[in-house]
């Protein structure tokens, strides 16, 4: 039986908000599709001309999740990683008001987004929601074109692919589709989880490349909830929703103000570790991290842009309250973590579009839920156990962000992803999870059945629940 192998690097990717699968997708979409060309003998400079269509809930949610400024960056030659965010605006001012793209970084073509990007409302391709297509014409009058699936978490598949966009596919020492197998080889091998995924990364790069890559993921994390907890302001798109994060910050150091991350941490720890104070801190990590997400920022996709504060938040409180803050220790968490999202995207999904909330905030909650169990010395049955229970508790939770923008009620979904985590560790630390009545594979089995009894309005298209119960009044896009 073949094994999709999934690194912890695909789970955890440094790109920008405020979308993983309606922005950063679209975007290595469009980068992927440049590199198709080429690989056929076309030079870009035959370009002619080029145009998007963007079909369901792409379309449908495309302006406030960014999808028309993702694809014009990718076809620009971008990288999500590296770009300068503070460069988005005038970029995409530029080929709007010049109606001119440089394809690739090198060959300018005419285009003008609002009639080359088309924005297919009402249809939908049957192999997922998240589709897009593009199509070019060249000098000789020849054309190319391609569709790709944005399905959730940055992983983007060309069409009639069944595998894409994540590591290259090796053999595995332990491979694992499913929490039961995962058990099963930490048994065998006496290895703990953490230990277990090192193990398999080794089949993709030497230890040594695995530990810096993932020490600059959360470098990253850090950055950005440091940055989030330090910027006041109004988040853009139109909601007028004011940051809170900053305020928060400000409120709990009693207005002390303070230039450097280590210094800043310090001064939270000096304030002890009552309840109401670390719940306060907690959500304001997670806050930071959705608000610079939805302000185009650099985040992690952990494993999703929408969810991504849940994993930072529970990780800087392990540091901050915890005595978490060892290399070894922010190595072990990062590492669980990842195996538990592989789980879920094998075997259910992280698409929003496909599962709802429950699929984004869910799986991250379960995700930090385990690795925080695992770095408070939890057995491998326990931090499982964290797992189910985090994701327990957050089946069916529908995903119907107002105005397609991953704002309301997105970023406060973080902060209670984060509690619920930390509250899922507590519960299993304290069990004993050979008398559980519930299994993780039972629950990622549930939550994907629930996906596919749940309504589509629900499903990322912003054509139900609170999407459609609030009143708002959206500029012209």
């Amino acid at each position: 039986m073949a094994h999709e192998c999934i690194s912890v690097f695909d789970i955890f990717k440094i790109g920008v908000g405020p979308s993983s699968s309606h922005t950063l997708g679209p975007w290595r979409a469009a980068l992927q599709f440049l590199k198709e060309v080429q690989a056929t003998g076309r030079k870009l400079s035959s370009i002619e001309h080029v145009s998007v269509l963007l079909y369901g809930s792409l379309a449908k949610t495309g302006h406030g999740h960014g999808t028309d400024i993702a694809v014009q960056l990718g076809l620009c030659g971008d990288d999500p990683v590296t770009f300068d965010v503070n460069q988005i605006n005038s970029k995409i001012d530029d080929i709007r008001r010049n109606k001119v793209m440089v394809v690739g970084g090198t060959h300018p073509v005419t285009f003008d987004p609002l009639q080359d990007i088309t924005f297919l409302f009402d249809e939908s391709l049957p192999y997922h929601p998240n589709a897009l297509t593009f199509l070019v014409t060249f000098n000789d009058g020849e054309q190319q074109a391609a569709t790709y699936y944005s399905i959730g978490g940055g992983f983007v598949l060309k069409e009639g692919e069944t595998q894409g966009g994540g590591a290259a596919q090796v053999d595995l020492p332990f491979p694992i589709d499913t929490a039961r197998q995962l058990l099963q080889w930490c048994i065998k091998t006496g290895y703990s989880i953490s230990e277990l995924v090192m193990e398999n990364e080794h089949a993709w790069r030497p230890e040594a490349e695995t530990r810096a890559g993932v020490m600059n993921i959360y470098r990253v994390m850090k950055e950005c909830i440091y940055r989030g907890s330090h910027t006041a302001g109004e988040l853009p798109g139109g909601l007028r929703v004011a940051r809170r994060a900053a305020a928060l910050n400000k409120k709990l150091l009693k207005g002390r103000t303070y230039t450097d991350y280590n210094s800043w941490i310090d001064a939270i720890r000096a304030g002890g570790n009552h309840f109401a104070y670390t719940l306060d801190w907690v959500s304001c990590f997670a806050l930071a991290v959705n608000e610079e997400n939805a302000s185009f920022g650099r985040v992690v996709t952990a494993p999703t842009n929408g969810a991504a504060g849940v994993i930072p938040a529970v990780l800087q409180y392990f540091i901050t309250f915890c005595d978490g803050n060892q290399d070894d220790k922010i190595m072990q968490f990062m590492l669980t973590a990842s195996e538990i999202g592989s789980i879920f995207k094998k075997r259910s999904t992280i698409s929003a579009a496909m599962g709802g909330c429950q699929a984004e905030i869910g799986v991250s909650s379960a995700m930090a839920a385990a690795a925080l169990t695992e770095c408070l010395g939890g057995s491998q049955r326990q931090v499982l156990m964290a797992a189910e229970i985090a994701m327990e508790h957050h089946l069916g939770l529908t995903c119907d962000p107002i105005g397609g923008l991953v704002q309301v009620p997105c970023i406060e979904r973080n902060t209670m992803g984060a509690i619920k985590a930390i509250t899922a560790s507590q519960l299993a630390l304290q069990s004993n999870p050979e008398l559980a009545k519930v299994s993780l594979d039972a629950v990622v089995k549930t939550m994907w059945d629930t996906a596919l009894d749940m309504n589509s309005k629900y499903k990322e298209t912003s054509d139900g629940g609170l999407a459609v119960n609030i009143p708002i009044s959206l500029p012209e896009c």
